[in-house]
This record gives C-alpha cells, structure tokens and sequence, in this order.
C-alpha cells in the first residue's frame, strides 16, 4: 500500500493533484485491525475514518441494543464527516467486516484542509447529503409492515442504482437482515419463496429479477 492510497481512493480528494495528496496523507494516519473491530463510536476521538482496504459496516444501537444497519463501506468509503463540521457522534459504530486497513484524519488537521481547499468541503456536503437521502429511502423501506414488501422494494431500488436486474447483493444476509429490520433466517426464506414464485432466480449472491412487474406489485401491496 502506497503512503497516500487513502487519499488516492477516496472521492473528496481527487480533485488534488500529485503535491497535494501528499500533503493530505502527511496528516493520515494508518491502521491494520481485524474483523470485528470497532473503528468509530460515540466514544471515539473527534476523525473521519476512511477505508482502505477490506469491508466495514456502519450502524446505530436502538434503546434495546439491537443493531440497526445503516450502510456497508467499500474500499474509499468513509464516515464521520459530522466531526468535522462540529457536530459530535451520539450514535453512529462503525466494525469491521473483515481483515482489513483503515485510514483515520483528527478533526482539527482535516479542518485545515478545507481551509486550504474549499472544494473538499463541497463534495463533504454533497456526500452527507447522498447518506441522508440514502436513510430516508431506508425508513420509507422500513415503514412497510410485511418483509416481504422490504426485500422487494430494496431488490428493486438495487436494481435500479445498478441500471441493470442482474446484480450481485452488496452485503451478507446477516447485514441485509439487520438493514431490513428482520433476521437472516426470514430473508433466507422470502428469496426462496420468490425463486419459487419464479420472481427472480439467485446463485449465491448473483441475483437476476426475472419478474419485475410482479416484484413491483408486492412492494406495492
């Protein structure tokens, strides 16, 4: 991994040529964890946290304790961009889903880029928006009594985001469970329930919507 590769992938910064994405990464700092591990919390220091290499998840704790997932983070994803704009983290974990390596910023070095670069406030904006619209997509989702319901209009929007009814499903069921406020157990059954109906057929991961208009039809019954 080259010194600068959390700078090289993540979105905000590649509007920075070779000079100034080494003067971001002098303010990165690297880090090797393991699947599991929690990288952000309501207890961590005030830092965006930005991956590398691997797969992590973000997600909040209702009043119970249950895992509610939010997204799953790639490869120049990131998050805690609300530090950086003072407003503190009350809620958001983000764990690891795999080996992997992370990049952290503190707050206070990364308020001094977006003194010297403007733009990357911008494209801050632009991504914290894309999060709030993603989660009120989400608890329209979730709104739906039945999951069924849930999995078909969250196939369909999949479907939609990648302009194509073959795709690959982002998360494990476990993830996709906890996004869709059920068990995995249950999302295991309903994909089978819409093989059988002939909906969509599924090979592992691989999805291919087979029927769309019917699909449309339970998410809108």
């Amino acid at each position: 991994m080259t010194e600068h590769v959390c700078a090289e992938i993540v979105p905000i910064f590649q509007q920075l040529n070779h000079d100034e994405l080494i003067k971001v990464s002098s303010l990165v700092k690297h880090h090797h964890v393991e699947k599991g591990e929690v990288i952000l919390s309501p207890d961590s220091p005030s830092q965006l946290v930005i991956i590398a290499q691997g797969a992590a998840k973000t997600y909040q704790l209702s009043a119970n304790g249950k895992e509610q997932l939010l997204r799953v983070l790639d490869a120049g994803d990131f998050e805690g961009e609300k530090n950086l704009f003072g407003v503190g983290n009350d809620e958001l974990y983000v764990e690891m889903l795999k080996n992997s390596t992370y990049c952290s910023i503190e707050t206070t070095n990364f308020q001094q880029l977006l003194g010297s670069y403007p733009s990357i406030a911008l494209k801050l904006l632009k991504s914290n928006a894309e999060k709030i619209d993603a989660l009120e997509k989400q608890n329209q989702l979730l709104n739906h009594d039945l999951v069924e319901q849930r999995l078909a209009t969250y196939l369909l929007d999949l479907a939609k985001t990648k302009g194509s009814y073959q795709f690959i499903l982002p998360m494990k069921l476990k993830e996709l469970a906890s996004f869709l406020g059920t068990t995995p157990e249950t999302i295991s059954r309903k994909l089978k329930l819409f093989v059988q109906q002939d909906l969509l057929t599924q090979n592992r991961h691989q999805i291919e919507i087979t029927a769309p208009d019917q699909l449309e039809a339970i998410k809108n019954a």
